[in-house]
């Protein structure tokens, strides 16, 4: 956080938003009013701030000096008068920010400032975000279609197709000496698969898949691409649908959406942004528990789910996969964390962006799967399993999305409010009666804000 001097005219207000917006370091901007402030002073700047804005509403004391206050003290600390005047002239100039009220010292305001610090780190991520995509996208399927013109527009991202061949001529160019220092680090990290350690009978797999890694890595950084799509329809030359290779790009920071869903992968990306680290993770609602009382949903992929997300040390595997017409995939098997996490999917609806987050907990597994080989999730959503699920279709969410552990609903809230973009809600409190009003509303207000 770097502090700015008190600003008192229009045009110093101004010249600092101009700097604000210019500076490639700067992720927001957060302003208050010590005492009152003549608040038209601040149209001209408001108007040019291209940053997201947090207002916060405090003031330099906790305590009233009730004893000794006098109108020099009122005159000094009029937060609450001078912040009225700034919220007005942000309201009347429709400027989209987070608004925090309290005292600084207030552990509460802190966490929420920072929880819009996490919103911005996202948000310009976005805006600097450059995704490459192998081959297209699923043949026939309508969801993981989208605008990559009105993408670049509303948030910043620059999503370009590649060959997959292009992929295939960077993996076999890979040098062997890479190849086994990535193969030294599998054993060393995960609970490797007798079969394929090196004196296994499938071991040239594992260094196939070590391959792939290492020609992936290599062309996303040369290119200064931060997500991917595959799609196992496309493999053009690869031997193999990468599926550790994935997961290890994952666990490191990358975005990733199979079958081509390129607005996943911006949104997993997105999210690692918001929280470096944490656990979040490409996923899918496969399956459902309907047992009642106990229901709850089986999340995983073919194989792509990121094991920052693992609830133990994965296991490094090779097993037959039924689609792609390619060799066995080597993954990793793992089944996730328990604990609070938010499921969000990102849909195109033709004139916008939705987003469609359920808060959901983590849960262990009911009993083994001793047969499913791929990493996996089992969640319970709020408020319950069928009004989640209603109401996740009536919005027309997306069967791919992003499961994050590190990230929450406001984060989520704030990032959508940055960037202008529609947000639906399904937590303990939705009733699927209400959230469909919600959507008929909003399907009003969002036509309506664009203009004609």
């Amino acid at each position: 956080m770097v502090w700015k001097p008190v600003l008192t005219s229009a045009d110093e207000i101004h010249r600092c938003a101009v700097a604000a917006n210019a500076d490639r370091d700067v992720i927001g901007v957060i302003a208050w009013m010590h005492t009152f402030s003549p608040a038209k002073m601040w149209i001209a700047g408001l108007d040019a701030l291209r940053q997201p804005l947090l207002h916060l509403h405090t003031q330099a004391n906790v305590d009233l000096p009730w004893a000794s206050i006098d109108m020099d003290f009122m005159n000094l600390n009029q937060a609450a008068h001078g912040d009225r005047e700034f919220g007005y002239v942000q309201a009347r100039l429709g400027v989209a920010r987070k608004t925090v009220a309290g005292h600084v010292s207030d552990p509460r305001v802190v966490e929420r400032i920072a929880v819009w610090a996490r919103a911005a780190l996202g948000f310009n991520e976005l805006r600097h975000l450059r995704l490459a995509r192998f081959g297209d996208n699923m043949r026939d399927v309508a969801v993981t279609e989208g605008d990559k013109v009105e993408a670049q527009l509303r948030f910043g991202v620059s999503v370009n197709t590649y060959g997959v061949n292009d992929l295939v001529d960077a993996v076999d160019a890979v040098d062997d000496s890479a190849v086994d220092g990535l193969v030294s680090t599998y054993d060393e990290v995960y609970r490797l698969d007798p079969a394929l350690r090196k004196d296994g009978d499938r071991h040239e797999s594992l260094r196939y898949a070590a391959r792939i890694e290492a020609g992936l890595r290599g062309f996303l950084e040369a290119g200064g691409f931060k997500a991917f799509t595959s799609n196992f329809e496309d493999l053009g030359g690869l031997r193999q649908l990468p599926g550790l290779a994935v997961q290890r790009l994952m666990a490191d920071g990358y975005g990733f959406g199979g079958e081509g869903d390129w607005k996943t992968s911006v949104l997993v990306r997105t999210l690692k942004a918001m929280a470096p680290g944490g656990p979040t993770s490409f996923m899918e609602d496969y399956t459902y528990h309907l047992a009642p009382g106990e229901e709850c949903i089986l999340g995983a992929h073919m194989l792509e789910v990121c094991p920052s997300i693992a609830a133990d040390t994965p296991s490094c595997e090779i097993h037959p996969l039924g689609i792609g017409g390619r060799e066995d995939p080597v993954r990793l098997v793992f089944d996730a964390a328990p604990g609070s996490a938010v499921v969000v999917g990102m849909a195109d609806m033709g004139e916008r962006f939705r987003l469609v987050l359920n808060e959901v907990e983590v849960v262990p597994p009911m009993a083994p799967l001793p047969k499913l080989p791929v990493a996996r999730a089992v969640w319970k959503p709020a408020p319950d399993l069928s009004t989640s699920a209603e109401s996740w279709l009536t919005a027309g969410g997306p069967h791919h999305t992003a499961l994050s552990m590190a990230v929450g609903t406001e984060e989520v809230a704030d990032l959508a409010e940055m960037t202008g973009t529609e947000l639906l809600v399904i937590d303990a409190n939705t009733t699927t009666r209400q959230f469909t009003k919600e959507l008929r509303w909003n399907q009003a207000y969002y036509r309506l804000a664009r203009g004609f």
